[in-house]
């Protein structure tokens, strides 16, 4: 019997293996659907200040709501790696504010001011796949578990509908996330005792 980690790396091996079977049609119209959700999202509508993250090739691509919250003039947020296992949150004022970081994912440059986690209203998660109920697996690194930890703004998971899970093996550092967003709509997710 796999314990709760093998279980998540076998999970996350599948579902990297259904990622390369997405086409490429699929994931454009399914991005650009989730992406409006999270738009038309009350909370984020309201939020002053947005934490989203920069999507990488196999992930959602995240710059229509980048985009938004620049349009808005919200205050937005985005992470970089500080060091392993770490992240913290840093504004930008416009996409070239981006560069290529670790892991080739781009990050605010060195000069953006950091966001401090209680400045932060609304936030936009990622992850290999969730379930409805708010649980993320996330890619291994724990980086969105430690910074989230002790975070209390609302939040959404971002997930393709083909790439959800009926069940996320959870452990007690995981987080569990206010909204599920897929391209079908937005799913509430009330945290169980």
């Amino acid at each position: 019997m796999l314990d709760r980690n093998q279980r998540k790396k076998e999970l996350r091996r599948q579902i990297n293996e259904k990622i390369d079977q997405l086409g490429e049609a699929y994931c454009r119209q399914a991005d650009a659907a989730i992406c409006q959700h999270i738009i038309e999202l009350p909370d984020y509508q309201s939020a002053g200040t947005v934490f989203c993250f920069v999507g990488t090739q196999r992930e959602i691509c995240t710059n229509p709501i980048l985009q938004d919250a620049l349009t808005q003039g919200k205050r937005l947020g985005v992470p970089r790696c500080i060091a392993k296992g770490e992240m913290e949150v840093f504004q930008i004022k416009s996409l070239d504010d981006l560069q290529e970081g670790s892991y080739g994912i781009l990050e605010p440059k060195s000069e953006c001011p950091k966001i401090p986690p209680q400045e932060i209203d609304f936030g936009v998660i990622p992850c290999v796949s969730c379930d409805r109920q708010g649980h993320r697996l996330g890619h291994g690194g724990g980086y969105y578990d430690r910074y989230l930890q002790n975070c209390g703004f609302p939040m959404a998971v971002i997930c393709r509908e083909e790439l959800l899970c009926d069940e996320i093996p959870t452990m007690e550092h995981d987080i569990h996330i206010q909204f599920v967003v897929t391209e079908k709509g937005v799913f509430a997710s009330p945290e169980k005792d």
